[in-house]
This record gives structure tokens, C-alpha cells and sequence, in this order.
């Protein structure tokens, strides 16, 4: 679906090659606590470079003679890019293997120590991106522009196309799910989230073209920025404009599941009106037990900057919470085509 949503500030004045080489596309894991430096699990820093999360796992527990499932990571990154992540390795009584002797491609152990519990999914605070665009084309003041107008005002926070497959496969997957097809755990997983998203996106999608996308409406509920924490409707009043403005808190939409919206008013008819052809896909979540939930609506970089290394090669640097993508805020910028399949 990436292909057909709106944008909030216009099409892209660029053209760009994006992941032209491995170190284009650099992410570094922002934790947000630091190690207890004592406990069963080995807490290890890792930088990778082309190399797959789930991959760099089961390397990590084969070296130090352990299950797979004793190995806990916060996010799946990039494999077409340089990261640096952590990995909890689990040794239950076992000595630490030589980290610095790991010998597996492009994976370098930057640092290890001892933490009392295995990392978990979500489990960060979000990430930090340096990202260079090559061959860039275009009106250099229009995007200095554009460059302005997403640091001051954010992106809508579509969920990106890697959420969807090949060419949105992974949609016609849940689709063929919910109608009956028996698939394998992970496929199901894959399936039940690009469902979720494709229905976010959507709700979403309407508000871009309505303008209403980082407006309050009738019925909103919020999102605390950085946190999960939702509250709302309640009244408008001026404090809440303000804290709109000031990015302290986001408008959202329904990460689809069973029970009642807690929208109300304008924002739930327009939910349930956007959500009502796709009912295939409703149901189906509602079958499989997901409960309804809330995302935020507005994207926001922390920390965002840019420089020209050349007249067409562009870095720009960001910060991100965790869930958000990274490919969703360059749309707005560049019409970017992968260089690496």
C-alpha cells in the first residue's frame, strides 16, 4: 500500500538512490537503561554490517553452546545497513566464551558484560538513524524546504512497506488466513500484524487527506509522546492545543483487535467508516483475539538534522521512537528506490 498514500506535505522534490552501499544506512539501538553488570544473561553490544537480527542470533548461541531461544534481542534491524544493537545471551552457571574471538562475518562484538534478565521484543526506547541519499535530483532550496517542514511539524506514522512483503504479499496472506488457510506459526504472526498495519494505514491515509492527521478532532484519543500511555476524549480546552503543538502529545488510530473503540464522536466515525469495506480483515483480528489498541497518528524526529556532502549526496540524521520506520519519513523527502534487493 506504501505506494498509494497520501502525503502530508506534497509529493517529494527528490530523486535518490537509497542503500547504494552498506554504510548509507547506519542505526544505532537506543536502550534507554543500562546493564545491571551482574547476572546469567551476557550483554552484548554488537555492530553488523549486512547481516540479518534473527541470523546474528543463532550465531551468537551456537558460539557459546546454547539453544537459540536463551539468545533475546529488542528489535529486528536492517540487514542492508551498518547497526548496532544488543543481544542477551543466556549461560545459566556458564563462563563467558572469548566474545572478542567471535569469528563471524560482519559481526564485531563492541563490548560485553552481565545484565539479570533477557532482553525482550520492544524493549528499547527507539533508534538513531544516519542515512545518506546519493544521486540526489532536484530544486536544492525545495528541499531545504521540505527538510524544514518535516523537522518542524513530523510525518504521518504510516507503518513502512517492509511491514507488508513483497509487493504487500504478506495483506493477501491474512486475507487468505482468515478465510480458512492453516499457515505455519511465524507465517501467522507475520500475517496478523500486516493486517493490523494495513488497517492503521489506512484510518490514517483518510486523515492526511483531510488534513486532519496532527489536528484534533471530535473523539480523540491521545498518545503521551515517547510512551505508550493513551488518555481520552475529554474536552478541548487550551492546554490541550498546547501540549498538541509542543509535540508532548499525538493524535492516534486503532491498531485493529476486539472490543469497543475508545474513539468516540468525528474520530470514531471516521474509524469505523474507513475500516467497514475491509471487514475481511476486522473480523479475522477480532477472531484471533487481538485487542484494540492505539498508535500514534504523527511521527515526529528527535534531534533532526541534515548535511550536503555534495551537490547530490545528501546525510540526514534522526532519532526515533521504537516502532516507527525510518523509510516513512524519507517518503516525504525523496522518491528513493532500493539500490540493494
Amino acid at each position: 500500500m506504501s505506494d498509494v498514500l497520501p502525503y502530508a506535505h506534497g509529493g517529494p522534490p527528490a530523486t535518490g538512490l537509497l542503500r547504494a552501499e552498506v554504510d548509507d544506512f547506519r542505526v544505532d539501538e537506543v536502550l534507554g537503561f543500562e546493564p545491571t553488570g551482574s547476572g546469567e544473561h551476557a550483554f552484548l553490544t554488537i555492530e553488523k554490517r549486512g547481516a540479518n537480527t534473527e541470523w546474528v542470533g543463532r550465531q551468537l548461541a551456537r558460539a557459546a553452546g546454547v539453544a537459540p531461544v536463551a539468545v533475546g534481542f529488542a528489535g529486528l534491524k536492517d540487514r542492508h545497513a551498518v547497526t548496532r544493537q544488543v543481544f542477551t545471551v543466556q549461560l545459566a552457571g556458564r563462563l563467558d566464551p572469548d566474545w572478542s574471538a567471535l569469528d563471524i562475518p560482519g559481526v564485531e562484538v563492541v563490548s560485553a558484560t552481565r545484565h539479570n534478565r533477557k532482553l525482550k521484543r520492544g524493549a528499547h526506547r527507539g533508534n538513531r538513524f544516519r542515512i545518506r541519499l546519493r544521486d540526489v535530483r532536484g530544486d536544492t532550496a525545495a528541499i531545504e524546504q521540505r527538510l524544514d517542514a518535516i523537522g518542524a511539524r513530523g510525518v504521518p506514522n504510516y507503518f513502512g512497506e517492509q511491514r507488508f512483503g513483497r509487493d504487500g504479499g504478506n495483506v493477501a496472506l491474512a486475507e487468505a488466513l482468515f478465510e480458512g488457510r492453516r499457515l505455519p506459526r511465524e507465517q501467522r504472526g507475520i500475517a496478523l500484524s500486516a493486517a493490523r498495519s494495513e488497517l492503521f494505514n489506512r484510518v490514517l491515509a483518510r486523515r492526511v487527506l483531510e488534513g486532519t492527521w496532527d489536528r484534533e478532532l471530535d473523539g480523540e484519543v491521545w498518545m503521551l509522546d515517547g510512551t505508550h500511555a493513551i488518555f481520552g476524549p475529554q474536552p478541548h480546552d487550551d492546554a490541550l492545543a498546547q501540549r498538541l503543538a509542543a509535540f508532548d502529545i499525538h493524535p492516534t488510530g486503532p491498531s485493529w483487535g476486539a472490543g469497543e473503540l475508545r474513539s468516540s464522536g468525528a474520530v470514531r466515525e471516521l474509524e469505523l467508516a474507513v475500516i467497514e469495506p475491509h471487514a475481511l480483515l476486522a473480523r479475522g483480528l477480532e477472531r484471533e483475539g487481538l485487542s484494540q489498541e492505539r498508535r500514534a497518528l504523527r511521527l515526529v524526529a528527535r534531534d533532526f538534522g541534515h548535511s550536503w556532502e555534495s551537490p547530490d549526496r545528501l546525510v540526514v540524521e534522526f532519532g526515533l521512537g521504537a516502532g516507527s520506520f525510518a523509510t516513512t519519513l524519507l517518503r516525504e523527502l525523496c522518491d528513493w528506490h532500493a539500490a540493494v534487493a
